[in-house]
Order: structure tokens, then C-alpha cells, then sequence
């Protein structure tokens, strides 16, 4: 995997990792729907690797109707029953239950992008010092805001790794060649 570019520590492990920091992380998404489905797969990462829930991403789309709110807010406990059997995804009752309400909390906003980005003024926060932390305050309001709606598995670090993952912060270290571009 050595190409002579260089990247994120992080991302030079697994080819997973390497072709989502590429081509995906830290690129801004201005799309709702995109949005929360991010943020739902970050929740069901919660414990567990990103590399895992990249790896498993198309089974998650599947089961969750390529994440359309409107259709997973429909959701029944037979269809949590049925994700609980499917072993292409993570198969906890608690993630799978969250996102339907997160789906259902997700309708409730007029327009999920632009409740997200005016976090941030509508701007990546580019973050210089090239030291990543788990959590700041901003993620920490931001997952008191998103709790209050309804959603779950959104505390400050997932929410911290969803604003980098989406673009809303820009953690490329200041060396990788991503840096710049997004």
C-alpha cells in the first residue's frame, strides 16, 4: 500500500480504509438523506471499527431500504426481528431499533442538512493542529440536539466521527494530500 502519497495514519492499513479516506471521508455531504444515513451507520459502529461497517455498508443499505427514512420509520418488530436474523449487518436489537426512531426523527426536521451544517455556518471546520480528539463541545451540543429529537447512539464521540466523516470538520492531517483537497 505504499504509493509515496502521503495520508492519514489511520488509513493505511486495511485497502477498506484506504480507498473511504481516498475517495469519501471528510468530503462534504450537503444531501439529508446522506447525511443520516451516515450518522445511523455511525451508531451502529459504536464499539466497534469503521473498517467493519464499511465492509458490511451494502447489507446495511439492503436491510435498511437503502436507508429511506420514510420507509424505515415504517418499520415493525416483525422487520426487527428480521434484521436480527440477517448476518450481514450488526445485529443488535438496541442500533436496529434506534435507527427506525432515528428514522422517525429524521421526518420531523424540515431540512436535515440544513439543521446540520448551521453547526458550522454552512463551512468545514479545518482543524490545523493535526491532533484528532474523540469529542469536542460542539459534538457534545450537537448530540444534546440530536437526543432531544429522539435520536440514540449519538453521543459526542459518534457525533464527532459523523462531522468527520460528512465534511463538517476536516481532520485529514495537515501532511496527507487530502488535506487540502477537501
Amino acid at each position: 500500500m505504499s504509493d509515496s502519497v502521503i495520508r492519514c495514519s489511520w488509513a493505511v492499513k486495511d485497502p477498506v480504509d484506504l480507498h473511504y479516506h481516498d475517495t469519501e471521508w471528510g468530503v462534504p455531504i450537503r444531501d439529508s438523506r446522506e447525511l443520516w444515513e451516515c450518522l445511523m451507520l455511525e451508531g451502529f459502529q459504536a464499539g466497534l471499527s469503521w473498517s467493519i461497517i464499511l465492509k458490511r455498508r451494502d447489507a446495511f443499505r439492503e436491510a435498511f431500504a437503502n436507508f429511506d427514512p420514510v420507509k424505515v420509520s415504517q418499520f415493525t418488530q416483525d422487520d426487527v426481528e428480521r434484521l436480527l436474523q440477517n448476518e450481514g449487518i450488526i445485529r443488535s436489537r438496541a442500533k436496529i431499533e434506534a435507527t427506525i426512531n432515528g428514522a422517525k426523527a429524521f421526518l420531523e426536521i424540515p431540512n436535515f442538512a440544513e439543521f446540520a451544517w448551521a453547526y458550522v455556518d454552512g463551512a468545514p471546520i479545518k482543524n490545523e493542529t493535526g491532533s484528532i480528539p474523540a469529542s469536542t463541545p460542539l459534538s457534545e451540543q450537537i448530540s444534546k440536539d440530536l437526543k432531544k429529537l429522539g435520536f440514540k447512539f449519538c453521543g459526542p464521540t459518534i457525533v464527532y466521527a459523523w462531522m468527520q466523516a460528512v465534511g463538517m470538520v476536516n481532520d485529514h492531517s495537515p501532511d496527507c494530500f487530502r488535506y487540502r483537497e477537501v
